[in-house]
């Protein structure tokens, strides 16, 4: 029952601040008992998607998904996208980003830890590394905020980001993303991109993490 009344909601069928019907009518409809109901709805209050409103019943909840462009840098802006630097180390990559960069097992990374906020709301944890050959002695290893985002740094060591290839899943979050994020009971959208510059040469490999219960990835590729 929760699964097809969040299909719902998702496609759009029922619309932000549409009333649910009755616990009974929801009873005849899914054929399933009142307490069912009950934890259904539980179930979508807790992720977000219904709320209820004392002494009117059960809404669907007033705001829309945010669409999140799959993109590899946004420009910070008032009342728009805002970083916020959470730690910048060298360490030992995870095996998907070595095997990226052709690293050894335990050769380490130049790693930036960065939470992405849109109008003040926590949208995405992200962890970005990049080969020490071409972070150590940039802005890239230095523990602040950079103008212009690794893109800039990249191209201006003639590397400039060509292409990316984003592998997407879905998981249910660790305990620091939920802290975070501030997310209900809810997977996460994961996106492993590696981002390429000329002659196919990786140049950044980064995991991206976004709840799933409010956010959408929205893509745009030529045909």
């Amino acid at each position: 029952m929760a699964a097809d009344l969040r299909a719902r909601i998702m496609a759009g069928d029922l619309e932000p601040g549409t009333r649910l019907p009755s616990t009974a009518r929801l009873v005849e409809e899914f054929g399933v008992a009142n307490t069912t109901v009950q934890k259904a709805l539980g179930v979508l209050k807790a992720e977000g998607y219904l709320t209820s409103r004392q002494g009117k019943g059960v809404f669907v909840r007033d705001r829309q998904p945010f669409r999140v462009e799959a993109g590899t840098y946004f420009t910070p802006e008032p009342g728009g996208y805002s970083y916020e630097l959470l730690e910048v180390a060298e360490v030992v990559p995870p095996a998907e980003v070595g095997k990226v960069f052709g690293l050894d097992v335990s050769e380490p990374a130049q790693m930036r830890k960065r939470l992405l906020r849109h109008a003040g709301r926590p949208v995405e944890v992200g962890w970005s590394y990049y080969p020490l050959s071409l972070a150590r002695g940039s802005a890239l290893a230095e523990p602040h905020r950079i103008r212009g985002g690794a893109p800039r740094v990249l191209a201006e060591a003639g590397l400039p980001q060509r292409y990316h290839v984003d592998e997407v899943s879905a998981r249910m979050p660790t305990t620091e993303e939920a802290d975070l994020l501030s997310l209900p009971n809810v997977p996460v959208i994961r996106q492993f991109r590696v981002v390429y510059s000329d002659g196919d040469r990786p140049v950044e490999a980064s995991i991206l993490v976004k709840g799933s219960h409010l956010y959408e990835l929205q893509y745009r590729l030529p045909v």
